[in-house]
């Protein structure tokens, strides 16, 4: 059977959330990107060129930014809000439960949005509640709150999906074990779990409990954040690029729609967000290759562990 028909649609996979309302679009753009001029201008450009999932998070420090371009681009009818899915994430100070409310209610004004799509708890980590983004103690070391629990946290999450302020709910920068652990608890399971992956970290154990469990893997980092080892230099990864005459961060890209996940790219260069966006399927023997001949394994942020953002600078 021809692939033809195919190579249209992928850039237009979206996947059905078991665990809360509608489907998220495989393509994802994310918004951390510093400047706000920049931030703005590739937004709106991403919108043009068909991107309909936005990632945003408190933690970024530009959601007024992205609800300004999201505005804009309603009203120049580049895209309307209902086809437009997105997200934003709870930071590590506002685990409290008496917290988590305010800080989603923050988010949405600066968003201008009455409703996101998902709401994640960006980590598992918990820091002390106040405006203290990333408190460190006299020695540099990131302070934990232990007077709060990942459970607990989830439970004020749910009550979120219940007064209609967001449409599903989800974890990110979190291991196996913690998912498992709110899998477990949950009255509402997470509908998405965001993680760092690529070729060089397919995570396959979490995304195979993902998949029993109607779960979406949504994958930042899909080219690996431009680090070395180079995700897009890889042979394996070019080889197939030159034979099916796309860029190595294509073939990556399909690479993360064809497994079954859904990805974020961010770019401020429009070339650049055009070309993440048009990606084609893969021939199976492509596939294949990327599974078994990618020997590489990294991972570039240590996020997971420490609860410490390992790619959004530090503030202040």
């Amino acid at each position: 059977m021809s692939s033809a028909p195919l190579s249209d649609t992928l850039r237009q996979t979206r996947i059905p959330l078991a665990n809360g309302t509608g489907a998220i679009p495989a393509v994802g753009f994310g918004t951390l990107i510093r400047d706000p001029v920049a931030a703005k201008h590739a937004i709106k450009t991403a919108l043009e060129v068909g991107f309909r999932h936005l990632d945003c998070a408190e933690l970024y420090g530009n959601e007024d930014v992205v609800g300004n371009a999201m505005r804009e681009a309603f009203e120049a009818g580049t895209v309307c809000r209902q086809n437009l899915f997105v997200t934003t994430k709870l930071w590590n100070n506002n685990h409290r439960p008496e917290r988590v409310g305010p800080a989603l209610e923050a988010s949405l004004r600066r968003l201008q949005l009455d409703y996101v799509d998902c709401y994640l708890i960006h980590t598992p980590f918990a820091f002390p509640p106040g405006d203290e983004q990333q408190p460190r103690d006299e020695h540099d070391q990131p302070i934990y709150d232990s007077g709060v629990t990942l459970m607990e946290t989830w439970r004020a999450m749910e009550r979120l999906v219940d007064d209609g302020k967001c449409r599903s709910i989800g974890l990110s920068d979190i291991r196996l074990e913690r998912v498992k652990e709110v899998v477990a608890g949950a009255r509402i399971k997470p509908a998405i779990v965001q993680i760092e992956s690529h070729p060089y970290l397919p995570e396959r154990e979490l995304l195979a409990f993902c998949r029993r469990h109607g779960i979406v893997m949504l994958a930042y980092a899909p080219l690996g954040h431009g680090m070395e080892p180079r995700v897009t230099e890889d042979p394996v990864i070019t080889a197939i690029a030159r034979r099916i005459d796309k860029t190595p961060a294509q073939v990556a890209l399909a690479w993360a729609v064809e497994r079954g996940t859904a990805f974020l790219t961010t770019s401020t260069n429009p070339d650049h967000i055009r070309e993440n966006f048009e990606i084609s399927s893969l021939p199976d023997d492509a596939v294949r290759e990327i599974r078994d001949g990618i020997e590489t394994s990294i991972r570039f942020n240590a996020v997971v562990d420490t609860g410490v953002p390992g790619f959004v600078p530090r503030r202040g």
